[in-house]
């Protein structure tokens, strides 16, 4: 049977990483919707350019643009073992409407792992992240930089700060993630899907946390 989880937490605590490492431990797809906004708009399609508009801004992306491309995610032949989310759901209607998905291919979430920092941590992580504008990989000023300033080590493309790593921008997306996200957690707790993992400690140790999580 497919599995399902859902890593949750704000901007800058640190799910892309714990995704990263889970899917290839799991054997699963990674759906985070950072990466799903930037291929609808690299592929040039109208749900990519409308949600650009709201990432460069701070804000949430509509929820029914989310849910679309998610639903077009989940036809595609990787995610028939199963899917981490990272990033997804950020709202209430969005996770009742990624349970209906999900009920659909004979399947539910099965663990949300919640991982939390304190705002002046995200904010610090937040302005110092760099990204490789050809292959996505991330980096950070302080914590991991490129060997080469300004060129990705993966790839060797250019490595710059998106518009939304703006500290400005970030400061607003903590507070939107406050103001709208934050019911998820009791929604998730009262299902008793929830796990909290304290994203402060070091990547391995916030790793084996979230391993023996889902393995309870």
């Amino acid at each position: 049977m497919a599995k399902y989880l859902v890593l949750f937490g704000p901007p800058g605590v640190g799910k892309g990483t714990q995704a990263e490492r889970l899917r290839e431990e799991l054997s699963v797809a990674h759906v985070a919707t950072g990466d799903l906004f930037r291929d609808n708009l690299k592929r040039e399609t109208e749900l990519g350019k409308l949600a650009k508009s709201y990432m460069d801004r701070g804000a949430l992306v509509p929820d029914e643009v989310t849910i679309g491309m998610v639903r077009a995610r989940l036809t595609e032949a990787d995610t028939q073992n199963g899917v981490l989310f990272d990033g997804f759901p950020r709202t209430v209607a969005q996770a009742e409407a990624l349970d209906q998905l999900l009920r659909e291919r004979g399947g539910r979430i099965e663990k949300v792992l919640f991982i939390n920092a304190p705002e002046e941590v995200l904010l610090e992580r937040l302005g110092n992240r760099w990204t490789c504008k050809q292959c996505g990989a991330v980096y950070h000023t302080n914590s991991k930089p490129p060997k080469v300033a300004g060129v990705c080590d993966k790839c060797g493309g250019e490595v710059y700060q998106r518009p939304d790593d703006q500290p400005a921008v970030q400061k607003k997306r903590i507070d939107v993630y406050l103001e709208q996200t934050s019911p998820l957690i009791e929604y998730f707790d009262k299902l008793g899907m929830l796990t909290r993992i304290d994203g402060q400690q070091p990547i391995e140790t916030v790793y084996a946390e979230v391993v023996a999580a889902i393995g309870k």
